[in-house]
């Protein structure tokens, strides 16, 4: 069988530097087009410029080993990369011959007609980009390296339905010990649980599972947590997860108004501002940070110093912590004496931040490198929660099944230190809740 050829676009280098290496035994071509769009995003200081050096470096490496116009074997078992310049005479009449798009598809079609034993294929992340190359009969496909599940739907979501005898549900209540059965359902460490009766759907039991050889734990009832409550099963499962302390890692994934970012924000200040009778309380600092990530058109550079930078990006954040402390006053008086850091994470590289009660906003906007990043900078004693949509991301090299959050999320799922909640209902007013459902 002939080995196949894969024309890589620039958004694959600027999504994974390692892209060179993920194609087994097969050929890639770098358009000399992705060189140049590449050179463009070397000087960003983001995951998108780190891949840009990273490929500029590995490429280096190579061309110490040959000619990248020959083409050079990438290691032993892998194919040969090669850059390649457009051939512009294979497009179809009227294309513009100026566009980057097509300079690349160019490339591929030259290949097409060099080769035709064999196999080319694009390869981006640009999902017109992809349907250029199907209306002209020249194959493409998304990469997906970094797709950790092969759709939203397939996410794990931390909570499953368990059905029971009714007389199970019964002894749950009474402080029995109920086990989960192997045989009948699979389960992850601290993934959430309703007992469902076969006899009649609406008698239930929440709980949590740590084990097959563990009993099922009740779910902790929080009727004050900052000031604010449980409104649904889904809230219960994220404050029982978000108030245990055995728990460094937990992920919060829910649409707009679901109240993941309120839930984390109220069970940080509750462990960190409240001390117990008995001792100190549980963190020393709430850390809360979200992504720079604009939604449309950037506005560009912003002026003053670094907390007037982030002011615009944590508003939404600021605007749930002015609710639960009361008002701006008391707030600012907690960040005065250094209880709550606003944080850029621009500059969380190096750090190691021990002991405090961290809070990522907006995570679904985060690559794998920068979700990395961030959870190596955790220290002893420190709780980390990220929160997020993965339906509104704006990061043009993530998608649903390649951002952050999706891949903590899977990655995850089988570690006792991490827990997971989906929360699929809005609770932030009526009209909220009808504006995410019907537009």
């Amino acid at each position: 069988m002939a080995k196949k050829i894969y024309v890589l676009d620039t958004s694959v280098c600027m999504t994974d530097a390692n892209s060179l290496t993920s194609y087994s035994n097969n050929d890639i071509i770098i358009p000399f087009k992705v060189l140049e769009e590449i050179d463009k995003h070397k000087q960003r200081q983001d995951s998108v410029g780190a891949n840009a050096r990273e490929t500029i470096r590995k490429l280096d490496e190579l061309r110490a080993k040959g000619s990248l116009k020959d083409g050079i074997r990438i290691a032993k078992g892998k194919g040969i990369v090669k850059v390649r310049t457009g051939e512009l005479q294979y497009l179809p009449v009227g294309s513009n011959r100026e566009d980057p798009d097509n300079e690349i598809i160019s490339v591929a079609l030259a290949e097409q007609k060099d080769n035709p034993g064999r196999k080319v294929t694009i390869v981006s992340r640009d999902i017109n980009m992809r349907i250029k190359s199907d209306s002209i009969g020249l194959p493409s496909e998304d990469y997906i390296a970094n797709q950790v599940v092969k759709s939203r739907s397939a996410l794990y979501s931390g909570f499953k339905k368990y059905l029971v005898d009714e007389q199970t549900i019964d002894r749950f209540y009474n402080g029995d010990e109920i086990y989960a059965e192997k045989s009948e359902i699979k389960l992850n460490t601290n993934q959430m649980v309703m007992l469902v009766s076969n006899a009649n759907e609406k008698k239930t039991a929440l709980a949590r599972f740590n084990c097959y050889t563990e009993p099922l734990h009740k779910i902790v009832n929080y009727s004050d947590v900052w000031g604010i409550r449980a409104r649904n099963k889904e809230q219960s499962f994220a404050l029982e997860l978000l108030m245990d302390p055995n728990v460094p890692v937990v992920t919060l994934i829910g649409g707009a108004g679901s109240g993941k970012t309120l839930c984390a924000l109220a069970t940080g200040l509750q462990q960190t501002l409240e001390k117990p009778a008995n001792g100190d309380s549980l963190y020393k600092r709430i850390i809360v940070s979200r992504p720079i990530q604009p939604m449309g058109r950037d506005i560009g550079f912003l002026p003053g110093t670094l907390e007037e930078k982030m002011a615009p990006w944590v508003m939404p954040i600021q605007d749930n912590l002015e609710f639960l402390m009361g008002d701006k006053k008391n707030l600012d008086l907690y960040i005065d004496d250094g209880f709550i850091e606003i944080e850029a994470l621009t500059y969380i590289r190096g750090r190691s931040i021990a002991n405090a009660f961290i809070v990522i906003d907006e995570a679904q906007q985060l690559t794998r490198h920068e979700i990395k990043t961030i959870l190596t900078r955790v220290g002893e004693g420190t709780k980390i929660v990220f929160t997020g949509d993965i339906e509104q991301i704006d990061n043009v090299y993530v998608d649903e099944t390649s951002n952050g959050l999706t891949y903590i999320v899977e990655k995850f799922k089988d570690s006792p230190l991490a827990g997971h909640v989906t929360l699929v209902k809005g609770e932030r007013s009526k009209v909220a809740t009808v504006a995410a459902a019907i537009l």
